[in-house]
């Protein structure tokens, strides 16, 4: 595997409640796909805080991906493209879907992810990578 790019992010927690606050939870329902939506209403169900640690870990992993395959948030980088789901184990794993799943496809980019948060801040780290070779790194000789 080769890196294509590596993004990393990290977001305030109460910045998140403080956009949540103005805009009356519809900040979920633009950020978060449909199955983080779900698990982010569970959550929130049964723990406000903890709810909103989720939201702000995937937000901050849809900043971080965006970083790591270069286009920031522009088309096909959509917030509710990118879903960020847990394995049986626990472990992270992206998904992508519609346009943005067509696209990293076409380049054979796939990514990983890790993530955290405590209290007041949640961080994300993303490795884009291609199966290509990496081009031989061109060297002088004195």
């Amino acid at each position: 595997m080769t890196v294509y790019g590596i993004g990393t992010d990290i977001v305030q927690v109460s910045r998140v409640a403080a956009v949540m606050t103005r805009t009356r939870g519809r900040f979920a329902e633009k950020v978060l796909g449909p199955d983080e939506l779900r698990i982010y209403h569970a959550r929130h169900a049964r723990s406000a805080a903890r709810g909103l640690a989720f939201l702000a870990t995937r937000f901050s992993v849809k900043e971080a991906f965006s970083k790591a395959i270069g286009l920031g948030m522009h088309w096909p980088m959509t917030w509710r493209a990118l879903q960020t789901l847990n394995e049986a184990s626990g472990q992270p794993v992206l998904r992508a879907s519609g346009e943005l799943a067509a696209w990293l496809e076409a380049r054979g980019i796939s990514a990983r992810v890790t993530l955290s948060d405590e209290r007041d801040y949640a961080v994300s780290f993303v490795i884009a990578e291609t199966a290509e070779a990496a081009p031989a790194l061109a060297t002088t000789h004195s």
